[in-house]
């Protein structure tokens, strides 16, 4: 059964700023880690509360290098390196109890 976590979004730290993608996966074509679908997949999973979803993709989303190849390239000109990095923070204070 799929939850969705309507406070997901506002439990963030930090201005997670993704709803400007368009999923045309331009970032994904550039990674050079090649990471399947983030962030397109990882930011939807977000923007929509799937905060189960969110800590399934633990390892996806700390394989990213932050090297803004995406980011770069992104027409929609969304915040990609700074949305992985509030999502890492979150995974770090929440699923792995590292936080306050």
């Amino acid at each position: 059964m799929i939850r969705v976590d309507e406070e997901f979004l506002g439990s963030l730290d930090g201005p997670f700023d993704a709803a400007a993608c368009m999923s045309c996966g331009v970032c994904t074509a550039l990674c050079p880690m090649e990471i399947g679908s983030l962030p397109r997949e990882l930011f939807r999973h977000a923007i929509l509360g799937l905060a189960e979803r969110i800590r399934q993709q633990e390892d996806t989303i700390f394989s990213c290098l932050l090297c803004r190849s995406c980011e770069a390239s992104c027409p929609a000109e969304v915040p990609i390196t700074e949305n992985v990095r509030i999502l890492r923070r979150h995974l770090v204070k929440h699923q792995l109890g590292l936080g306050e």
